[in-house]
């Protein structure tokens, strides 16, 4: 499939531009938390393509319906890693070493997608941001949260790596170490916390009302300085980012369906310590 061909499906993701060139992206699958499954991936990746050819645009808000942004990838794909299947990822976009997506993935694209947009894009981030719902956000260029936001790198209780852009984008907002902290743990990091640290920008009680604010005063001034400050603020990162991005693919292939990861997902679902080889 062409990638600006691929569609959005209005029970996942909801894409809507203001008379000011203010996009919204909005999670709609809120019985889930806005779990990402197949549907999950498509959607957001229609509405990058969607975005990245709108000339209208002049700043994005990106945010969850319901009771969270995004819990990460969908219980049953789990269930699949502790019968031996693949991995949401792989199971959801075929192998993840070739590139289908610039410099990414698939599912990575979802997550650095937004980074390649030419205007900023402010993540409204409540509830829960965890494992591939916390690469979702960290691709923003602006992420505003509550106080008692729950945000985690929770690949490693799956026995997995962050492989959706993750470890380019963690790297480049925070210090070396928090983000070893960050990914060997899969801890849970508060709002205040999220803040200190760089994974968050601001706090808000609204975050919401906060984004759409400040993308309406982005949407204000000259399109031509907004664009260009976001080419500047791209190459100007020192992560190389396209043999990071690569990285992460090789080792999260290499994780995917071996025992230890098989055990890591079935003690997950067990509720049980893990017995590793």
């Amino acid at each position: 499939m062409d990638a600006n061909d691929t569609p959005i499906d209005p029970a996942r993701v909801r894409v809507s531009v203001d008379a000011h060139g203010v996009a919204e992206v909005a999670l709609v699958r809120s019985d889930k938390m806005n779990a990402l499954d197949a549907a999950m991936f498509r959607s957001l990746m229609g509405a990058i393509d969607r975005l990245q050819t709108d000339p209208a645009v002049r700043a994005v808000v990106l945010h969850g319906e319901g009771r969270a942004f995004c819990a990460g990838l969908d219980k049953g794909r789990f269930g699949e890693m502790a019968g031996g299947g693949t991995s949401s990822t792989q199971g959801t976009l075929g192998d993840l070493v070739p590139r289908t997506r610039g410099i990414a993935n698939g599912a990575q694209g979802v997550a650095w997608g937004w980074r390649e947009l030419p205007v900023p894009v402010i993540a409204a981030v409540h509830g829960v941001a965890f494992g591939g719902g916390l690469q979702v956000a960290l691709g923003a260029d602006l992420r505003i949260v509550t106080a008692d936001v729950q945000l985690s790198v929770l690949e490693i209780q799956w026995g997995l790596v962050p492989d959706m852009a993750g470890i380019a984008l963690l790297t480049e907002l925070c210090r070396a170490d928090v983000v070893r902290d960050l990914t060997f743990s899969g801890r849970i990091v508060g709002g205040e916390e999220a803040v200190r640290i760089g994974l968050a920008t601001r706090l808000a009680d609204d975050p919401l009302a906060a984004a759409r604010a400040l993308a309406r005063q982005i949407a204000g001034r000259s399109p031509d300085a907004i664009r260009a400050g976001k080419r500047l603020l791209n190459a100007a990162t020192p992560v190389d980012a396209r043999s990071v991005l690569l990285a992460e693919s090789h080792e999260q292939q290499r994780l995917i369906g071996s025992p230890n990861q098989v055990e890591a997902v079935r003690a997950g679902l067990d509720k049980r310590a893990p017995v590793f080889r």
